[in-house]
């Protein structure tokens, strides 16, 4: 029988490279923005050879999708934490405060502004990031169910991913006309999340008793 194939994780220091790599890769992003960043610049900031930069990236759209991998982990964390059932009253107080730890996250990450709400044109970024919206949004579908008895949705659209989607073209517009998003801007996006789930969540969506 043939053995089975063992997927090796990377030496602790070519995970200690990537890690630098990575690093310096977001510093230069928060700094110039998507159109300062190359091989060459981030190798000269990671103070390594551009081989080595290359060796793990062989282009910037591949440093790239790395970064945003790195950023929907941090999104992904935020779904991930405790919520406290008792101090819901309805589905909108769930919904602030998910949508509140996403602006957290923008708020203190220039590179994840940059990445996901900036205007770059790269559509290998574009696609990266929409792929992890679905994921996301399956992941804030199921912490809505934990909470609430949710309706029927559609199967043959990603309501959730959408209302994610559609709230950060808000957040982009301010990011492009302010470099943040500011609180007004914030609150609009809000708005626009909250009003998508509305048109599949009724207003007195039942609670349950305890979190599943």
């Amino acid at each position: 029988m043939p053995r089975p194939t063992t997927v090796r994780k990377p030496r602790a220091s070519s995970q200690a490279r990537i890690a630098a790599i990575l690093a310096a890769a977001r510093e230069l992003l928060a700094e110039q923005g998507v159109t300062g960043l190359s091989i060459y610049s981030v190798a000269e900031r990671a103070q390594i050879p551009p081989s080595s930069v290359y060796h793990f990236f062989t282009s910037v759209p591949a440093l790239l999708e790395a970064l945003t991998a790195d950023v929907h982990a941090a999104f992904r964390a935020c779904l991930q934490q405790p919520i406290d059932h008792a101090q819901l009253r309805s589905w909108r107080d769930l919904s602030a405060i998910v949508e509140q730890r996403m602006l957290a996250i923008y708020a203190d990450d220039a590179a994840a502004r940059q990445l996901i709400l900036a205007q770059h044109g790269l559509s290998e970024i574009t696609h990266a990031d929409r792929q992890h919206d679905i994921e996301l949004g399956q992941l804030m579908q199921s912490l809505f169910e934990r909470h609430f008895a949710l309706p029927t949705l559609p199967d043959d659209i990603d309501v959730f991913a959408l209302a994610m989607e559609l709230g950060d073209r808000v957040y982009a517009r301010s990011v492009q006309q302010h470099g943040h998003i500011n609180p007004r801007l914030a609150e609009e996006g809000m708005r626009v999340f909250d009003a998508y789930l509305g048109l599949y969540l009724p207003s007195c969506l039942p609670k349950r008793p305890t979190a599943l």
